[in-house]
């Protein structure tokens, strides 16, 4: 059980309280969700954007989905889904598809769905698709304080 390095970096300069979980090895966000014994609505998952201005990263519960288009009337500028392979270059210490969302550690703007803020908790990926990230509500805004929100996410 490993977090990214530069993740476990960024939680302790932001000096917040975490835990790490391990879970069975999952590769999309509600299979975490399901393996971490966790509500959906309480696993941010992040997805990686792509404009003339650079990257973004959108958070958003693992039981919602992103509307692309209220992403870009929050951001006021049209988006895209980055490529695999720009993700994969972003993120380089991490296992494919877990990003952890927190792009502050990776010098990304960030745009956070404001459902999150309703939750007592949020996880998050480590890195890799063997362990979760906990921190309180308090602790998740300090670590995405510098990101912009809305409301961009929506339920099947």
């Amino acid at each position: 059980m490993t977090i990214a390095a530069r993740v476990q970096h960024y939680l302790d300069d932001c000096g917040v309280d975490y835990e790490i979980l391990e879970h069975a090895r999952t590769m999309t966000s509600m299979r975490t969700a399901e393996a971490g014994h966790i509500s959906g609505e309480r696993l941010a998952k992040a997805v990686v954007l792509k404009s003339d201005g650079g990257y973004t990263m959108a958070v958003l519960p693992a039981s919602r989905h992103l509307r692309l288009g209220e992403v870009q009337d929050c951001l006021d500028r049209p988006v895209g889904l980055a490529t695999e392979a720009e993700v994969g270059q972003l993120f380089a210490d991490c296992d494919f598809g877990a990003i952890p969302a927190v792009g502050s550690a990776y010098g990304l703007e960030m745009i956070v769905d404001d459902s999150l803020a309703e939750q007592p908790d949020i996880y998050f990926e480590g890195g890799d698709h063997l362990s979760l990230i906990h921190v309180n509500a308090a602790a998740f805004q300090r670590l995405t304080a510098a990101a912009r929100h809305g409301r961009f996410s929506r339920h099947d």
